[in-house]
């Protein structure tokens, strides 16, 4: 999750667009610095490390995409993003955990649902057991002597031993059951595979921890990272600057998860979201306001990739929605719906997005059916 709202025209750049470089004067990508893509769009040169899965044909992008809700508020757009119910505020749980909460065949693991943070995320919210783990190896019970450790370890066996008796909940069945196995698997002796190089920071920290429980085989089925720094009202910047650190890192960490894996990629898949986009016009602070539809991107073995998916709305001002922003032309719930279904197997998409009936037809095409 790109929390804060990534500008997605200059993530993926329609750099064929000759009003792209006139609404963005100091900000836009130079068209000799853009990785071409299509001919029209391309790759802001700090995703440089990603053009070989492009090639690969294990990469898509999906533009214009977005809420049908018109938000401009981090908060409920982060909300709606999570909860899969635009414009409904009361949805107590996330359309991940539903997912789960209807997903029958990989619930005997306490890692089937992950999220790799300090807090459980809005997206994992609800009945379906999940974890929040913000460092594999310090996850579990802390003390500050070993021997307390033990006997604390103890105790919570015993509880745990116990635990039909009600007195302890599912959460901290499922919590302590991780523990124990995480002290089995012993995290801290894990080193990448193929020369993976993971940047520092928190975004590769939870793939590089992603990837170790893939390799452990502990029955992961859904993880969720998140990463901010892309709210850039101030100072953009184009081929250099804020906005380029953050994709900087973006890039490197996905690329390093999919060397790590290799030839485990094959039955994974990977999509990046964000709230909102920004506006197509740069603002007097040489950055970008609040806006509608972004990109997103999408990367796996189960991906038809190389080609960027959506239709294209243009950015005339007459194209903009409120004559200001790209348009969305593709719900967010359509390319959700298509990896839980084509990727995932779910079949029941009205529970999971409720009000909702996600098409196949709308469908933006980054699974093949």
């Amino acid at each position: 999750f790109q929390r804060g709202a990534v500008d997605g025209l200059n993530m993926i750049v329609p750099h064929g667009d000759p009003i792209y470089y006139r609404e963005r004067p100091r900000i836009a990508v130079p068209e000799k610095d853009v990785l071409d893509l299509d001919g029209y769009f391309g790759l802001h040169p700090r995703l440089a490390v990603l053009k070989p899965l492009w090639d690969s044909k294990t990469l898509a992008a999906v533009h214009a995409i977005g809420s049908p809700d018109a938000t401009r508020s981090h908060f409920d757009a982060q909300d709606y993003l999570e909860s899969g119910t635009p414009g409904v505020k009361a949805t107590p749980d996330g359309w991940l955990n539903r997912y789960c909460q209807h997903d029958r065949e990989h619930q005997d693991t306490p890692f089937r649902a992950v999220a790799f943070g300090p807090q459980l995320p809005r997206i994992l919210a609800g009945t379906a057991p999940s974890l929040a783990i913000d460092d594999l190896q310090a996850f579990g019970l802390r003390a500050p002597q070993p021997a307390a450790r033990d006997r604390l370890t103890r105790a919570f066996e015993e509880l745990y031993a116990g635990s039909a008796t009600g007195l302890l909940s599912t959460s901290s069945r499922e919590a302590f059951a991780a523990v124990q196995m995480l002290k089995r698997l012993d995290p801290g002796q894990y080193r990448p595979a193929n020369g993976a190089d993971y940047p520092g920071g928190r975004l590769g920290k939870a793939l590089l921890e992603i990837a170790q429980l893939i390799k452990a085989d502990v029955g992961l089925h859904v993880a969720f990272a998140d990463v901010t720094g892309w709210d850039t009202h101030v100072n953009q910047g184009a081929t250099e600057g804020q906005l380029a650190g953050r994709l900087g890192e973006l890039g490197q960490a996905l690329a390093a998860f999919t060397r790590d894996l290799g030839d485990g990629m094959r039955d994974i898949v990977v999509f990046t979201m964000s709230e909102f986009g920004r506006t197509v016009r740069e603002n007097g602070s040489s950055g970008t306001d609040h806006g509608h539809a972004t990109a997103m991107l999408v990367l796996g073995g189960p991906v038809q990739g190389g080609r960027v998916l959506g239709k294209w709305p243009g950015l005339d001002p007459a194209q903009r929605f409120e004559g200001r922003d790209v348009a969305v032309t593709t719900d967010f719930r359509d390319l959700f719906a298509e990896l839980l279904a084509r990727h995932l197997g779910a079949t029941d998409l009205s529970a999971i997005f409720p009000g909702y009936t996600p098409d196949p037809a709308r469908f933006p095409g980054a699974i093949s059916a």
